[in-house]
């Protein structure tokens, strides 16, 4: 990305919202487009991505019928047409069509429910509903549940997806849902062996999350659903591993023994760093070896023990390569001085490889300025 990229700034630019503001002309005569485009982009400069969209449905609402259920008959009128169903993965839609999650959230949550719960239906086939479900599965879970689960048999991939993402624990931006983590797996059951990878990789982050705070009943249901064969086995191998990856990355012995690693692989690992000191900006560069006895399936990752002014060192886990013994690989780690959300210091520092969850071998260096 070129500096000083922004996301909300591609995503909410002039011709963008041109689109919008055409889409509810067309289909409300009503409807000024041009007073709203003009509206809308003079109020985005200062406010961030979630506050954008939400000023966006203030501008919509403004120019639609007050009460909810017409409301909802307009919104669904400028829809434009469903997201293509010939793709099989990464179609989320466009962030400018998130405005009827936002308005069935303010104004139909109460009242209106099962409205609401149509032009939310409706709108996931346009942009991922996910962020709005989840004020309906708080408010009314036994009304929202048993629609998720008519849905999880929909005909329409983003539906099925919508049942899976929505009712994520830990779902990225998103605010947090009173279910229990793996109070959604009965949809899960039904899911994972959806033909389309972006259901399953939903499936797939899902059961990621529950891990992180119930890891046997995520490596209980893993087994349970390869041993019941709704699934391609490939399909389900991606799933397993995608699934696992925290705790891989944590060296979880069941994980590692789902995904056919001994963490008890008796190994010998040789790593050598590039001497001298490395600086911010440029890169830790070094090489691991990894021998045994007998060839056996190995995962290797590398951990970046951080120095902090503080006292509290910092850590990261990172992907090396797997695959059989004997190995030797290579890697040139950048350490960036710029990153948002990790910053480097001055000071000591360690690198440590795990093979198949367990530290082997590990060694020291600077890094300067």
């Amino acid at each position: 990305m070129a500096e000083g990229f922004s996301l909300k700034d591609e995503l909410f630019n002039a011709m963008t919202l041109g689109d919008l503001a055409a889409e509810y002309s067309a289909a409300l005569s009503f409807f000024d487009g041009e007073a709203f485009h003009a509206e809308v982009v003079a109020g985005l400069e200062g406010r961030e991505l979630m506050e954008r969209l939400e000023w966006i449905a203030d501008c919509v609402e403004a120019r639609l019928s007050s009460a909810f259920p017409e409301m909802a008959d307009q919104l669904e009128a400028a829809m434009p047409a469903p997201l293509d169903p010939g793709l099989r993965d990464d179609d989320f839609g466009r962030f400018i069509h998130a405005v009827p999650g936002i308005l069935a959230v303010r104004h139909g949550l109460e009242a209106h429910r099962e409205r609401a719960l149509d032009l939310l239906y409706a709108a996931t086939q346009r942009f991922s509903m996910e962020f709005y479900i989840r004020p309906f599965l708080n408010r009314w879970p036994e009304e929202t549940m048993a629609r998720l689960e008519a849905w999880a048999g929909d005909a329409n991939y983003h539906v099925r997806r919508l049942v899976s993402e929505g009712t994520r624990p830990k779902l990225p931006w998103a605010k947090k849902i009173d279910l229990q983590p793996g109070e959604a797996l009965p949809l899960l059951d039904r899911l994972h062996g959806d033909a389309t990878r972006y259901v399953t990789r939903s499936v797939a982050n899902h059961m990621n999350d529950i891990a992180k705070v119930d890891a046997e009943a995520v490596l209980a249901r893993l087994e349970a659903w390869r041993e019941a064969g709704g699934q391609d086995g490939k399909e389900l191998d991606w799933m397993t591993r995608h699934a696992l990856r925290t705790l891989i990355k944590d060296g979880h012995p069941g994980a590692l023994a789902l995904l056919g690693y001994r963490p008890d692989a008796a190994v010998a690992v040789d790593l050598r760093l590039a001497e001298g000191p490395v600086r911010i900006g440029e890169a830790l560069e070094f090489t691991c070896t990894v021998n045994s006895a007998k060839s056996e399936p190995i995962l290797v990752d590398y951990i970046l023990h951080f120095h902090r002014p503080n006292g509290k060192a910092g850590r990261k886990v990172f992907k090396l390569k797997q695959g059989k013994t004997p190995m030797t690989v290579t890697k040139v780690h950048k350490l960036k001085g710029n990153a948002t959300t990790f910053q480097l210091h001055e000071g000591p520092h360690r690198i440590e490889v795990q093979v198949n969850g367990r530290v082997v071998t590990g060694a020291d260096f600077d890094l300067i300025s």
